[in-house]
């Protein structure tokens, strides 16, 4: 029943993804910016929409009073693609990823994808890429987006935690803005790599903005890293049960 579910899903995100692709290749080409964006964000809740009611996958949002009125880059722990689609739905502001630039091959998704305002890199040529981060990360935030960062860089599986990569406190303290940390339990529904969904409680919480003026980009992210680590055994306990906050390894300084 999951294998049926599951595909029943695949089939659902092919078949509704195409389509709106192609209205944003063609609205693009006279609307661009936050308009386009939202309307990218209505492709997003009709993805969701399947994930709850072909899967059964819910989620529990808590902390959104945390989240600042200006500028911020959002940090959030990586388990699985359903947060990435998930917060430009829970987000107020459009959100600015920043990608590794082989997703704009992805047919359709990638091509309206790069429509839109957001930082795709390529990670072989690190100086290249860090700077087009600032600089394209100083724009978007003036703009009134919120640059949204995944500090272990890749998805890790439940219970597991990467290295945090110091790139997201780097932007911060370059343009002044603080940062958000978010714990996400997409894990125990939508497992990395992996094509079974389960039915279940995903969890996001939101932290408390942590002001990046006059801070060191590791030692900040450290912070970030033992705050987010600590609330993810607080959501998952089942998923941790040695206690190993921090093992994952320091911040690094690498983009």
């Amino acid at each position: 029943m999951l294998f049926l579910r599951s595909l029943l899903y695949l089939l659902w995100l092919t078949a509704t993804v195409m389509p709106y692709a192609i209205v944003v290749l063609i609205v693009s080409i006279f609307v661009r910016g936050a308009p386009l964006y939202w309307l990218c964000v209505g492709w997003i809740r009709t993805a969701l929409f399947g994930a709850r009611w072909i899967c059964g996958i819910r989620e529990r949002v808590q902390g959104m009073e945390h989240l600042p009125d200006g500028p911020c880059i959002l940090l959030p722990k990586h388990q699985s693609a359903w947060e990435t689609l998930a917060f430009p739905s829970l987000m107020p502001r459009p959100l600015c990823y920043v990608f590794k630039r082989e997703l704009l091959y992805v047919p359709f998704f990638g091509w309206a994808l790069g429509r839109l305002d957001m930082v795709h890199i390529d990670r072989s040529r690190r100086t290249e890429a860090w700077n087009k981060v600032a600089e394209q990360g100083r724009k978007y935030m003036a703009d009134g987006n919120w640059v949204i960062m995944f500090p272990e860089g890749t998805r890790t599986r439940r219970g597991d935690q990467g290295i945090y990569k110091a790139g997201g406190a780097r932007l911060a303290i370059a343009t002044g803005v603080p940062v958000v940390p978010i714990a996400v339990t997409s894990a125990r529904c939508w497992p990395r790599q992996a094509f079974i969904k389960r039915p279940g409680l995903i969890d996001v919480s939101i932290g408390q903005p942590i002001p990046s003026t006059g801070r060191d980009a590791d030692e900040l992210m450290r912070e970030v890293e033992v705050w987010i680590e600590a609330e993810m055994r607080r959501l998952d306990p089942e998923a941790y049960p040695v206690p190993t906050l921090g093992t994952g390894g320091a911040a690094s300084k690498q983009a």
